[in-house]
């Protein structure tokens, strides 16, 4: 993979970078809330942090600006994001370990997946439309889950179940994808 200075800086690619910058500064801000303004400030970092990767995929399909690095750094910058938000909110809410499990199962189904395939020259052509449905049902959920920790247990619990459903759902609908690639490959 040939990368240009061009292509390290694009406004997509910055904007995944920003993304990975912001996990510290959402962790330290969680980790340290005693109180509902500092929940609030890493609700918000959450929030900047979930536009920020909506529109680098708006803006680099609309300029032209899609690259081989934004390819590699969008969806690594997606999972250190959202591993790092499971792993705060387990510390607020115990049953987020089947959050992470699930999580797990599927990014290493789709990583291995995805590496088998790409030595045999072959990938998946970015992320599909349950995968994006599912990413934005999490950071819908958990968003609120860090916003107001003190929601009513059976609120936490449906927001976590319909997040797992969709991560479940959203598994589920990649297998016969990566079968259908490995098929052509």
């Amino acid at each position: 993979m040939n990368i240009t200075l061009k292509q390290i800086f694009t406004i997509p690619n910055i904007l995944s970078y920003i993304r990975i910058i912001l996990i510290p500064i959402f962790i330290y801000y969680y980790v340290n809330a005693a109180e509902a303004k500092e929940y609030y400030a890493a609700a918000l970092i959450i929030l900047l942090s979930g536009l920020t990767d909506m529109f680098d995929g708006l803006i680099a399909r609309k300029f032209d600006q899609i690259t081989e690095l934004g390819k590699i750094v969008d969806p690594i910058a997606d999972k250190l994001t959202q591993m790092a938000i499971i792993i705060c909110l387990l510390v607020s809410y115990p049953y987020v370990w089947i959050l992470i499990t699930l999580f797990v199962f599927k990014e290493l189904f789709m990583g291995i997946n995805g590496l088998v395939l790409l030595k045999k020259g072959k990938k998946l052509d970015g992320a599909m439309w349950f995968g994006k449905v599912s990413t934005a049902v999490f950071y819908g959920a958990t968003f609120l889950l860090i916003a107001f920790p003190e929601i009513n247990p059976e609120i936490a619990a449906a927001l976590m179940g319909i997040t797992g459903a969709c991560l479940t759902l959203s598994f589920i609908l990649y297998i016969p994808e990566f079968i259908k690639l490995h098929h052509h490959a």
